[in-house]
């Protein structure tokens, strides 16, 4: 279970639907990319820009009076810190083939 969250599921399911919004981030960033050629650095502070906009949504959501009631409490420097380091960590990281993780390339 992600760090803040407290709907149970299980880590492999977890581990799915994070897998599944990670490839969904990528396409479309990627086909944006392709479609509006821009600067990298300037596509990668776009994301990172985008994101940030994502979790001031998010926290506005759970904070008070917020419309969710799954218990996360947004808590901006901790969660800044986690995500710089999932950031840091995903940089490093050399890629794994993983038959579960490619994206389908055609039928059979």
């Amino acid at each position: 279970m992600s760090a803040g969250s407290s709907i149970a599921v299980r880590p492999a399911e977890e581990r799915c639907r994070q897998s599944s919004l990670e490839r969904a981030l990528t396409c479309a960033f990627w086909r944006t990319v392709q479609n509006e050629p821009m600067p990298v650095m300037a596509a990668l502070e776009a994301a990172a820009r985008a994101l940030g906009r994502l979790y001031r949504q998010t926290a506005a959501a759970h904070g008070p009076g917020g419309s969710c009631g799954c218990g996360w409490q947004p808590d901006p420097e901790a969660d800044l810190i986690v995500l710089e380091a999932m950031l840091a960590a995903a940089m490093m990281q050399q890629p794994v083939e993983d038959l579960a993780e490619m994206e389908v390339a055609g039928r059979a």
